[in-house]
Formats: structure tokens, sequence, C-alpha cells
């Protein structure tokens, strides 16, 4: 079986360091003849290209619909011109048949003009970050008949070898992957040289790009030079939640003109927006048992925790309420038959976290409940989206409650280490081995030792690394290596061995230690005592492990980057990048409070909901409209009030004991934020999680908190 592992750049056994020579694509066909752009502009209906009758048909046939939505035909036009496109729908708007429609039709286009042979039209490459979004995705296009497939952790060493074939053979029209993927050399090897070429590259959730969106993620940023190297024809950009700014930063980095940029009104007249506020928690429990008596039908209720959607789901069970939780933490098959009974029910109720309604396409969801504070604007146009999609009257409550600003806080927070836990990385990744590696040259690092280390969590260590590759050019990441390699020999393995004279197989004998089942291999001594190369004897074992000689199994992952530069030497060098980054990480901190901010200023401005938040993305209601007539606002003409709790007294005894309890006073964000409750990795190592001090200053400030630490810790 393969090994499981904390990266997707390997996810199924087989060794990521030589993934582009076990697929062997390297000397396959060369990419098509590129189609020129006929016309610069999307043609309207009346001057369709003869060519689009293709669409059309693809439309009908395989997905049942008559005519196409919104802006969707002058979307695929544009694609099919061979231009690049940048798409804002709103949720259930529509975005994924931009792609896909596309993706069916450029082999029928290539005989109709004659410029390609057959199997040689190329893929469609989506880049998606959600797994279950892509499985959902790729399920409905093979039912359909549509050759499709996506490389993901859910699939094992058969699966992703069948994968390969398919690529080799021009069997696949779709294939999708998540954005980590792009930094294994292997799969940007094999995207460049597969058969036909890339026709289309579609980015799916394109606001993950922007610095200015809800949802940034840095691997996005790396898109834009993979489109580059794999020679991607063209580009199309899809997002639901865009703001003015986002949607400029993503033109921006694909080099799409204004012409490219389609967006469709966010306004959806058929939701009706309310909100109610309470101080405590309580207070609410009986409102929202009223609502969903008074309002049945299929509802999503969104918490931010996970232990809230069990415990709430078994609330509203108590109430004779067919209820039942999702979160992320749950098995993945208990996800997934929750999920289908949703999709089959009409009076059932899930309680989630945000994990639960990407790819969800119910069309008579009829409430969208949020039970705590959405942490965007974005988020919350996203969510309450879901909502009434065949047109009918939905509604979208949001309680806003007092106690919940602890917990919106708790998570802005949870980010930004210390400055000098910034700065000991630093000194740490360019240590006196590391600036004396030559440009090319390669240093090897574990993340996961790192966050431990210096108290820095995964997701924040990884935007610290992309960083010092995207804003200051210094390094690549490139494919992450194994550090433990394991086999079970097979029956053929002894022969095998005896008849193979190469080098990598000599070190595979010499350096191997037979347990009772496993054979472990050590191929660092073998590679540099032997002098064969690493990838030699990895691509050995893999080709055995191909040909059933052996079951290899992987693990110790090392993530792998590549001087670009002459990395930074001195204090001064060093402290300057830290400066930089750090403001950074602080502005972004900054902005996910001011994010809770905007959320709250929605729906206690005197002012229409619905409108203001279309005018977040730049929209406006239509006909000139000031009022939707339907929200809280347009209803009461009564502002929403914010109530929060009264202050608290500083507690002291708690503070001293936590300073009884954590004896170190070298950094005062760690002891705050074990006052206030926020997890990371040193409070993991040092099993405080459990402990009474954890949280016990969850009812404080976090900013007094620290301040209160740092004296402290000057002390």
């Amino acid at each position: 079986m393969p090994s499981t592992s904390n990266t997707d750049d390997d996810e199924f056994g087989i060794s990521s360091s030589d993934e582009a020579d076990l697929i062997a694509l390297l000397d396959a066909p060369t990419h098509g003849t590129k189609r020129k752009a006929s016309f610069d502009e999307p043609l309207p209906s009346k001057r369709r290209p003869p060519s689009f009758s293709c669409a059309v048909t693809a439309l009908t046939n395989m997905f049942g619909f008559k005519s196409f939505q919104l802006k969707q035909e002058q979307v695929i036009s544009r694609i099919l011109s061979g231009q690049s496109a940048a798409v804002i729908f709103p949720t259930g708007g529509g975005k994924s048949l931009c792609y896909q429609i596309p993706a069916l039709v450029f082999s029928e286009l290539d005989i109709l003009e004659g410029i390609r042979g057959e199997k040689d039209s190329g893929i469609t490459l989506v880049v998606s970050p959600l797994i279950a979004l892509m499985k959902d995705q790729v399920d409905g296009l093979l039912r359909r008949g549509i050759k499709a497939a996506s490389l993901d952790s859910s699939r094992n060493r058969e699966e992703y070898l069948k994968i390969c074939d398919q690529l080799r053979n021009g069997e696949l029209q779709l294939l999708y992957c998540a954005p980590e993927r792009l930094n294994n050399e292997g799969f940007v090897g094999q995207m460049r040289n597969v058969r036909g070429g890339i026709r289309l590259l579609a980015v799916d959730e394109a606001h993950c790009i922007s610095e200015w969106g809800h949802a940034f993620r840095p691997d996005y940023l790396k898109i834009a030079r993979f489109v580059t190297e794999i020679k991607a024809e063209r580009v199309v950009c899809l997002t639901a939640t865009a703001t003015p700014r986002v949607a400029e930063d993503i033109c921006k980095a694909f080099n799409i003109d204004k012409a490219g940029l389609f967006r469709t009104s966010t306004y959806r007249p058929n939701l009706q927006l309310l909100a109610e506020s309470s101080i405590k928690k309580q207070e609410l429990y009986p409102r929202l048992f009223h609502f969903l008596n008074e309002n049945p039908g299929p509802t999503i209720i969104y918490v931010t925790i996970q232990k809230q959607t069990e415990a709430l789901a078994d609330d509203l069970r108590q109430q004779g309420f067919n209820a039942k939780a999702f979160h992320a933490g749950m098995d993945a098959a208990v996800k997934a038959n929750i999920q289908n009974e949703f999709m089959r029910r009409d009076d059932l109720i899930i309680v989630a976290t945000i994990a639960f309604g990407m790819g969800i396409d119910k069309p008579n969801i009829r409430n969208v409940v949020h039970f705590n504070i959405p942490n965007s604007l974005e988020s919350y146009s996203q969510e309450i989206g879901r909502a009434g999609r065949d047109g009918k009257i939905s509604t979208c409550v949001f309680y806003v409650c007092g106690e919940d600003l602890h917990l919106r806080e708790m998570f802005a927070r949870a980010d930004l280490p210390s400055r000098k836990s910034l700065c000991e990385l630093m000194k740490d990744i360019f240590d006196k081995n590391n600036v004396n590696i030559p440009v090319g040259g390669e240093f090897k690092t574990s993340h996961y030792d790192q966050e431990r280390e210096y108290d820095i969590r995964p997701v924040v260590l990884k935007n610290i690394y992309a960083q010092l590759e995207i804003a200051h050019g210094l390094i690549r990441a490139t494919t992450p290596i194994y550090t433990r390699y394991s086999f079970k020999p097979g029956p053929n393995y002894h022969a095998t061995l005896a008849s193979d004279p190469s080098p990598a197989a000599k070190a595979i004998k010499d350096y191997s230690q037979a347990a009772r089942i496993w054979t472990t291999i050590d191929i660092e001594s073998a590679s540099a005592s032997l002098r064969v190369p690493r990838s030699d004897i990895v691509r050995k074992l893999n080709d055995w492990n191909e040909s059933q000689v052996l079951e290899l199994k992987n693990a110790g992952v090392l993530n792998v980057y590549k001087v670009i530069k002459p990395l930074p030497r001195t204090s001064a060098e060093i402290e300057a990048l830290v400066d930089h980054i750090y403001t950074t990480m602080q502005k972004r901190e900054q902005e996910a409070l001011d994010r809770t901010e905007e959320m709250l200023r929605l729906i206690t401005s005197k002012a229409c909901f619905s409108r203001s938040l279309a005018q977040h993305f730049g929209d406006d209601l239509p006909d000139g409209k000031r009022e939707c007539g339907h929200c809280t606002w347009c209803l009461t003409h009564v502002a929403v009030v914010q109530k929060v709790p009264p202050p608290v007294q500083f507690n002291h005894s708690a503070f001293r004991a936590i300073l009884k309890t954590i004896p170190h006073r070298d950094d005062p964000r760690f002891l705050a934020r074990v006052a206030f409750g926020i997890t990371s990795p040193r409070v993991t190592k040092l099993k405080l999680s459990r402990n009474p001090i954890f949280g016990s200053m969850a009812d404080h400030k976090f900013l007094d908190l620290l301040n209160a630490f740092t004296r402290e810790c000057q002390k």
C-alpha cells in the first residue's frame, strides 16, 4: 500500500523526485500547432463563428441544457478564439461550464480544421484547492461519458499509473490537480510534455491569487509561472468572490485585458437577508428553533468550530428536527454519506463548518443560517449563494452575538508568530551551510521540525517560504523528497536483483537490511559510498515497484529548495528580510480583523444589506434601486445593534497561574496565545491545550494580554 505523507507532492507511494522519469513522457509527441486568435472581442450570438455550434451541441447533448446563461457564451467564445479570460460569476452561476465545454470542443475543432492528429488534442488542466470538489466534478463528468481524472491524495498507485497511461495515450480531456502539485518538478515536466499540450488551464477559486483576497494562498501565486513553463495555450480564472481590486490582481497575474474580464451581478433577488443580535449565545437558541419551525426545508447552519456542529445538531434533534453535524475532522466516508443524504432529502438540516457546501449543487436549499460571525463578506456571499438556486424565495439569517467576537479574534490572531520566532527561523534557513550553496544548488529542510522548533503554524511557515520565493526571489520550492525507504520483496525480487548488473541494483543489494517483513535501505549512504546518483536508486526502486518486483513504502518528508540567487549572509541582510516579512504578516493579521468589522458593518449600518453587499463587489442593485425591499433594514428601517459583553476586570489569578505553569519568558506572544486559547505547535509540544490555564483569559482583549506578558518577559 502507498505510504501517507503530509504533502500533496506525492500521494501515491511513488518517489516525487523521480516522477517525470517514472511517467516517461519526455519523449511523447510535441504540442500540436497552436490555434491563432481569430478575433479580439467575444462575438454576439448573431455573429458566432460556425465552430461555436460544437459548443452548443456539447451543452445540450452532454449537460442537458438548452442554452447558455449569464455570460457563459461570451466567455466560451473568447476561449475558443484562443484568448484568456477571468470569470466572476455568483455561486451557482455555472462557472465550471466555461472550461468544461471548451475541453470537449477542442478535439472537434481540430478535426474540422485538420490541424491535429487523432488523440493529439491535448487536455484542459484544472487547478482546484479542494479534493472533495475535484472528486465531485470528476464523478459527474465520468457519469456523462466525459474523460476526466484528478490527481489527488485519494488516488492509490494503480489509479495514478492509469492516469499516467491515459495522458500518454491522449485519452483524457480534463485533468484536475491541487495548486501544491505545481511545486513538483516531475509534474511540471509531465505537463510540459503531455500529449497534445495544455490547451486550457483553468484556475478555480482564483481569488486565492490576490494578497488582497480573503483566502490568499501563496501556491496560487506560482500558477502564472507554471502557465509559462508548461506553455499553456490560454487560461481561464474563475471565482464567485472578487472585489474590483482582487479582479485587477487576477487579470494582471495572467495578462488578461479588460475585454477578457466577465462579471455578472452578485445580487440575488430571491434571497432574503435577515439579521438578529444578542449579547449571549443562549438567547439565540429559541429564536433559531422558532425560525426553523416557521421555515421548513433543506437548511445549512454554519458555525465556526467543529465541536459546535455536534452540540447544535444534538440540540436540534432534541427539538424534533432532523439534523446532522458535518466538519472536516469527520471520516471521509461519513462525510460522503451525509452529503449524499442531504442531496436526496428535503427535510435535513446540516450543522457545519465551512467544510460543507463546496460543490453542493442542490437547487432547493431554503435556508442558510450563520450562527457565528462569518470570517469575511466574501465567505458570507459564497455561503448564502448556496440557497435558492431554483429561483424560489429563500432565507438567509445571520445571528450575531457579542460572545462570538472572541472566536473571530482568535482566528485572526492565530497565524502571526512572534518576531523572535521569525528571526530565529531566518537564521536557521540562512545558516552557514546554506549560504555557501551556489546558485542552482539545493538545500533540504524539515518543515515539521521548524514548526515545532520556532512555534510557527504549518500554513504560516509555508507562507514565509513563499515570500522568500516570490517576493524576494531567493529560492524556489521544488519536489520534496523522502528520507526513509523500505520495501517488501516480491516472489521475483531475488532473481531480479541477481540478474540486474546496474549500479543502482548493486546499491540496493549492498545497502538493504532485511527485517521480518520490511527491508530498509539507506539510500544516502549507498549514493555517497558507491557514487551512484540518488535519483538512479530511487528510480530503480520505483521501476521494481511498478513491475511488482517489490512493494515500496516511503516516509519522512524533507522540503527541497533551489537557490535562485546568492543568499543573505550578514546579520543586517537577514534583519532586513525579517522586517519586510514580519510587516507583511502584521498587515495580514490586521486585514483579518478588518474583515470581521466589514461583516458587522453590513448588518449594523443604516443601509440595505443586499445593496451594501453588492457594492462591496463593485456591483449595485438593478435599475438604480437603493433598497431591495426584503432585508432586515428594508423591512424595519431599524439598524441592528451590535451587543457586546461588558468589559471584564483583569484576571490576576489566571495570569499568575499561567506564569507559574510556564517558566519560559522568551516569547510573550506565546504566553498570550495560551491565555487566549490559541493553539500552536509549541502549545501542542508542551501539552498545554488540556491544561486549565489554556484559554483561561479568553474573555480579555488579546492586545491587553500581549502587553501584560511583554512586561513580564522584559523584567
